[in-house]
């Protein structure tokens, strides 16, 4: 029985049942291409395929062997070092430092062992051996290539085999047989799974550069994060100093871990703690301020919320957010009025946390609610004091995992006191003073005399 033909969409990746001039989907013309039916399986032109070999759940399997880059803070979100075979996707805005990160972790990986290959599809080779020399890295035995054909770069892959290539970017990656522009979905797609094959039949660990959209996620299909091992995220702001490597995907290890750099005129350089840089300077009380022990990935890190609450001169107030999200901000406000009879209306709030990083964690409600509340109220916090713990919608307030290890590290940077939701299993407390609070109102009522 012959396979019906399925017609793609080289603009958008939508599927058709028949050739069409226009696509439904994009509006986009003469974007519709035939793909070829699989050589193998039910329906198939040619002869089925053999069967596959089968095992059970108990069998052992050994570890991965891992090579490590000597950046503590890249093995780290890698989950202990660099796997064989392994495609991993690095996206990030522009001029955010990815080019950066992976020439210096090719060359770290050149240091220790590694044959790397760097192709960059983006700058000519001049440019490339000039970031090198400011970064201090020109003597590093990474060979180094400048093409944007996906043939002829697999030729070149095949007959070097490296045990690392670096591809900059993804998007830039053409394959003569396709008929779309190169950064198109189809283009994309086929390059990635190309290289994603290769990376797995010769054992070559593949390092893929992606573009991000201005919602922050990688340009191009979905298709492409399932394909890949691992999906890193190098976030950060431009008028701070501090990048963030988080892994948002890892098939050999944790995902949500985080990596700390510091941009300098050198480069990229490690932070190891994080958290005494996310702190500024606490030794006055200051109101609108409040520290919030957090957990990204596996380690704790404590994050300074600011607020500040000024009276509106608009007929809607601003409601102005960085590093949060803007929704939560919203939510808390709400409950603050319903719950604890606390009005933000005609008030101005604006929220921000220092030192560029991204906060996603819901156990930052409380600290959000006490930053706001001690601006509005113009009291300040005890400067020895750390927050967490989720806020429901009926003020409540929700135990956070890890209470532990966030008590762990908070004591170790010097605070002595913490205000977290009751019933939080904590183990051991530091030695710190604990404030076991029911919801928000006993948490208002404890710190401002209000609700």
């Amino acid at each position: 029985m012959s396979k019906t033909p399925a017609f793609t969409c080289t603009g958008c990746g939508a599927r058709h049942r028949k050739w069409a001039g226009r696509c439904d989907a994009c509006g986009a013309w003469n974007s519709i291409i035939e793909e070829a039916p699989l050589s193998s399986g039910p329906g198939a032109p040619g002869p089925r395929g053999r069967s596959i070999a089968l095992s059970d759940l108990a069998t052992a399997e050994a570890p991965p062997p891992r090579a490590a880059s000597g950046i503590a803070e890249l093995d780290r979100v890698l989950g202990g070092g660099l796997v064989d075979a392994s495609a991993i996707l690095v996206g990030g805005d522009p001029g955010i430092g990815k080019s950066t990160l992976l020439l210096q972790a090719a060359a770290s990986f050149a240091r220790s062992g590694l044959d790397c290959l760097y192709i960059s599809g983006e700058e000519a080779a001049a440019q490339v051996r000039m970031r090198a020399q400011r970064l201090g890295l020109a003597q590093a035995p990474v060979r180094l290539g400048a093409e944007t054909s996906l043939r002829d770069i697999l030729t070149t892959l095949d007959a070097e085999r490296p045990r690392l290539a670096v591809i900059d970017s993804i998007q830039t990656m053409w394959l003569d047989t396709i008929e779309a522009a190169p950064g198109s979905v189809a283009q994309v797609r086929a390059a990635a799974h190309e290289l994603v094959s290769f990376a797995k039949k010769r054992g070559v660990a593949v390092i893929l550069v992606g573009h991000v959209t201005k919602e922050g996620q990688i340009a191009g299909p979905r298709v492409v994060e399932h394909m890949v091992d691992t999906v890193l995220y190098f976030e950060g702001e431009r008028g701070h100093q501090f990048r963030i490597l988080r892994a948002v995907k890892n098939r050999f290890g944790p995902s949500g871990e985080i990596g700390v750099f510091e941009m300098t005129g050198a480069g990229l350089a490690e932070v190891s703690n994080p958290s005494a840089l996310f702190l500024s300077s606490r030794d006055a009380p200051a109101p609108g301020s409040a520290v919030f022990a957090g957990i990204e990935g596996s380690r704790p890190v404590l994050t300074e919320i600011q607020a500040l609450v000024a009276p509106s001169p608009l007929g809607t107030p601003r409601r102005t957010v960085v590093g949060l999200d803007s929704g939560r901000l919203s939510t808390i406000l709400a409950v603050l009025e319903a719950r604890v009879g606390i009005p933000f209306t005609g008030l101005d709030v604006f929220l921000n946390v220092a030192g560029g990083l991204r906060v996603t964690e819901p156990a930052a409600d409380l600290a959000v609610a006490a930053a706001l509340l001690s601006a509005r109220e113009d009291v300040a916090l005890p400067t020895d004091m750390v927050l967490f713990g989720e806020i429901s919608l009926s003020g409540a307030l929700r135990p956070a995992a890890q209470t532990e290890n966030r008590l762990k590290e908070a004591a170790k940077l010097g605070f002595t006191q913490a205000a977290l939701p009751a019933g939080s299993r904590h183990g051991a407390d530091a030695g710190m003073a604990l404030r076991e609070l029911a919801d928000l109102a006993a948490f208002t009522g404890d710190m401002f005399g209000a609700g």
